[in-house]
């Protein structure tokens, strides 16, 4: 190495460093101005006069995250829970390191606190959650054990560990903990992902859920259980009592497109075209964005031996949802005669 290389090279690691240093000075100036403008400048003035107070810092932090500013926030909120170890406080702040892509630190906060707050389970919640997304089941699973152990009337975690069973592919025990969570509260949500398990297996179990829920809907809104009892009475090929269903939904909430369609299918199949065109005609009339309701008035156009509008029917499906295998198929198929 020739001396000129051996002097550049120094020279070449200041100016790096230089530039690196430029480029915090201008963060730092950034952050300043943002800080020192409206609506942060009068929280500002406060916390330099009172740098230590936790409830100033608070609040800036919260109007930072409000102007979607979350960055600029974690600092305030990472001082606020070092001042107070609130954990309230850790919990924003925990939120706050995952809105800003900082996991690890959100993870190794969560499992300080877990420590530090064993009564708690809102840490072992969110560490659940975590664990989840990230595709580590069994590390999420052991934080939804421990929420149990500590309170095995947590209707909510055991929902949630009903949702990570079925992630893994273990619907029995799926089941087991939807079931302890719905027994615990009848809740909508956890009743009608019951009713879908139930549905495509065929187990009458989902009539007793929906009636459950229908019995609690003291305002007669809910379309949710009528719905599903529909596409039970389908599957078992009890097609009156589904259609009942399905009017019952239509006429709770005229915009379901989906109770159209299901209502439209029971018609196809049991070979009543023209009362099928109609409901299919109906539910694109509702919304003309449904890729399956061109599909279906595609297939009774296709029965019809009209090829024309059948294909122009399975275009739109495709138009509307490229992936939509059936009606390209069946494009390719009519373009072939």
């Amino acid at each position: 190495m020739n001396r000129l290389t051996m002097m550049l090279i120094p020279v070449t690691m200041l100016t790096g460093l230089l530039s690196c240093g430029s480029d915090d000075n201008e963060e730092t100036v950034k952050k300043e101005n943002i800080l020192n403008a409206a609506p942060f400048s009068g929280i500002t003035d406060s916390i330099a006069d009172s740098p230590d107070d936790p409830e100033l810092l608070l609040r800036r932090a919260t109007l930072l995250s409000q102007n979607n500013l979350h960055p600029l926030a974690t600092d305030d909120y990472k001082k606020a829970w070092e001042l107070t170890q609130d954990e309230n406080i850790a919990l924003i702040y925990a939120s706050n390191l995952l809105l800003t892509d900082s996991v690890q630190k959100a993870e190794d906060l969560l499992k300080d606190c877990e420590t530090k707050f064993p009564e708690s389970t809102e840490f072992n919640r969110r560490l659940a959650e975590l664990y989840t997304e990230r595709g580590e089941y069994n590390k999420a699973m052991e934080e939804y054990d421990r929420i149990l152990a500590k309170d095995s009337g947590n209707f909510e975690a055991w929902f949630d560990k009903g949702n990570l069973l079925l992630k893994m592919k273990d619907t029995v025990n799926a089941v087991m903990a939807m079931e302890a969570s719905f027994s615990l509260l009848p809740a909508n949500y956890s009743g009608i992902a019951l009713a879908n398990i139930y549905a495509a297996k065929k187990n009458p179990r989902v009539l007793e859920i929906c009636d459950i829920l229908l019995a609690r809907d003291s305002a007669s809104t809910q379309t949710d259980p009528h719905y599903m009892k529909g596409v039970y009475y389908s599957e078992t090929k009890q097609y009156d009592k589904a259609i009942s269903e399905f009017d019952k939904c239509i006429k709770l909430d005229w915009k379901l497109t989906d109770a159209y369609i299901e209502k439209g299918i029971i018609l196809f199949e049991r070979k009543k075209t023209e009362e099928a065109k109609k409901v299919f005609n109906l539910a694109i009339t509702v919304s003309n964005t449904d890729p399956d309701a061109y599909y279906w008035l595609g297939r009774c156009f296709e029965a019809q031996g009209r090829t024309k509008e059948a294909i122009e029917n399975y275009q739109r499906a495709v138009s509307l949802d490229d992936t939509f295998t059936e009606a390209k198929t069946a494009i390719k198929r009519l373009n072939g005669k």
